[in-house]
């Protein structure tokens, strides 16, 4: 597209302060970004809704604002700016990850920008990119899981959840998974767990008993938090692994670190860009996903598309748990 054709402004989705889902506003005069050094333009197709994305409109994460929430989108390359943007040009079908997703058209560093294969959809790539990584690297470097682990994932219908049951499974394992409902388990095991139950301390302790024959799992996936700390200290086996990477209920409140003497447990508390700080890493693991997803046949679980203007009820849906999988944006 030429650049007389790129439009001035654009739709996008502004707040200005911290708060609840009344913060999110809906503008259609929001400046078109211009590429700088090493950044490509991009109009988005698909948008990508995470659960950060909540941290930082309630201030739990701080950052600057005036801001545009959305780390991830897919879309075509308009215009590249100078310097380095990694072969990419205009007209490529490409995934993104960086900040501004929330409108139609972002400027995004190159270095955080991938083709997508021709086998993967825009949405799926979209739906794939962030948390999928997520998933991937969480597996790989933040406890290394062996064929024949039995791994405990919290939240294992949710959207890191199912990409953690489908990665998981495809490194042959066995997922032992907690959802809020029925419905919710049900899907887990769809998408690899092979046991599931609720949130429950006593149920979550027996069904890992059972389940390990009463060694406890080799590691605990936690993306709740709060909630579920305490739970995943017991139910780790001696010398395993609590991944704390999310915060839905809350932030773990400070414990003695005394208490992982017990079983000589290791606990971290990861980031996916930090597992993806150079080109070689982002490209190495974004392109196993791809892999996975294409010849693994993962099931990409969208759990809807919302219009740009109802980023409101998506957040609203996304902290009340009333979602499975995936929420996506259509600018």
């Amino acid at each position: 597209m030429a650049s007389s054709s790129i439009p001035k402004t654009m739709r996008g989705i502004l707040i200005e302060k911290t708060g609840g889902t009344e913060v999110l506003q809906y503008r259609t005069d929001l400046p078109v970004p211009e590429p700088k050094e090493g950044e490509i333009l991009v109009k988005n197709e698909f948008i990508g809704i995470n659960y950060i994305d909540t941290y930082y409109r309630t201030g739990l994460y701080p950052a600057p604002k005036p801001e545009i929430l959305g780390r991830e989108a897919a879309g075509t390359v308009l215009s590249t700016g100078p310097g380095n943007t990694y072969s990419l040009t205009a007209g490529d079908r490409i995934v993104w990850m960086h900040t501004g997703g929330y409108a139609e058209y972002t400027a995004c560093p190159a270095f955080k920008a991938i083709k997508v294969p021709s086998a993967v959809s825009s949405a799926d790539a979209c739906a794939a990119i962030l948390q999928g990584l997520t998933a991937v690297t969480l597996v790989e470097e933040a406890h290394k899981v062996l064929s024949g682990d039995t791994i405990l994932v919290h939240a294992a219908a949710g959207g890191v959840g199912l990409w953690l049951c489908q990665v998981l499974r495809a490194k042959g394992a066995k997922v032992i998974g907690t959802a809020s409902t029925e419905a919710k388990r049900e899907e887990a095991k769809s998408n690899g767990a092979s046991v599931c139950c609720g949130y429950e301390k006593e149920e979550v302790l027996a069904l890992v008993k059972k389940e390990t024959d009463g060694e406890g799992v080799r590691a605990v996936f936690d993306g709740v938090g709060k909630s579920t700390w305490d739970l995943s200290l017991e139910a780790v086996a001696r010398k395993g692994s609590v991944i704390s990477f999310g915060n839905a209920s809350g932030a773990v409140e400070p414990f003695a670190i005394s208490r992982l003497s017990a079983k000589n447990v290791k606990i971290a508390r990861p980031t996916l860009f930090n597992y993806i700080g150079t080109r070689d890493e982002f490209e190495r693991y974004a392109n196993e996903l791809f892999k996975m997803m294409i010849e693994d046949k993962f099931n990409v679980k969208v759990h809807e598309v919302y219009p740009l203007q109802d980023v409101a009820r998506a957040h609203n849906d996304l902290e009340g748990r009333r979602t499975t999988g995936k929420l996506l944006l259509k600018p």
